[in-house]
């Protein structure tokens, strides 16, 4: 018998298998598929994380990808879920004690060093151009960042460590001014902006100006580089 195929018969899907160790759960699937993206995203941005890349790397079939996300946008919402819920692990385990300037300045040194320690990554998270659905996404976290920063503002003014003031005004003002310090450094066009500890510092004393807390001439947390 020949190998055509008769007509009005379909051959079956092939199956991509999944990574050797891979989680083949529907979970597993879809975690695979936010980590390949997330890497993607890491090696040159939103160009180079087509559908086709992102289910090569995490070892399933493009028409699998779909049956997790409706669309592209929507896995790279996910991405940004994630970096955002590790984003606030990290600064809420930096800045899980001392005073609430202390806190402060370990919550925004932290992640300022994780957006610096993957540039590519972070301004693919935070400034690349993006599907308005991603876009909306950022800012639900961005608000989430604002709300964080406010609740330490508050504790600061109550305990005497920083004058009285609107504290979601500041936390706002804040949370911007630190997005917008960083557009430089994480820019794939970037030129020398310094040192990553030599951002970090500035960035941190201006915040802590910024709030009203007493200058200091040395940092505790600038030179200190924690896991993440």
């Amino acid at each position: 018998m020949s190998g055509r195929r008769r007509p009005g018969v379909r051959r079956p899907a092939r199956r991509v298998a999944a990574p050797p160790g891979g989680d083949a759960t529907p979970a597993g699937t879809r975690e695979r598929v936010v980590t390949a993206a997330r890497a993607l995203l890491e090696e040159g941005g939103y160009g180079a994380a087509s559908v086709q890349a992102i289910a090569a790397r995490a070892g399933v079939a493009a028409g699998a990808l779909y049956r997790h996300f409706p669309s592209k946008a929507d896995l790279f919402v996910d991405v940004v879920r994630d970096a955002a819920r590790r984003d606030f692990a990290a600064m809420a385990e930096a800045a899980s004690s001392g005073g609430c300037v202390a806190r402060l300045e370990a919550a925004v040194a932290t992640f300022a060093r994780r957006a610096l320690r993957r540039r590519r990554l972070a301004w693919a998270l935070v400034h690349e151009p993006v599907d308005p659905l991603v876009d909306a996404e950022r800012l639900v976290h961005r608000r989430e960042y604002c709300r964080h920063m406010a609740a330490l503002l508050r504790q600061g003014i109550a305990a005497g460590e920083l004058p009285e003031q609107d504290a979601e005004l500041s936390a706002a003002a804040v949370v911007g001014a630190i997005a917008e310090a960083l557009v430089g450094p994480l820019s794939p066009i970037a030129g020398d902006v310094g040192s990553d500890e030599e951002v970090i510092a500035k960035l941190v004393r201006f915040c802590r100006r910024s709030v009203g807390a007493s200058d200091r001439p040395r940092l505790r947390h600038v030179a200190r580089r924690r896991p993440g």
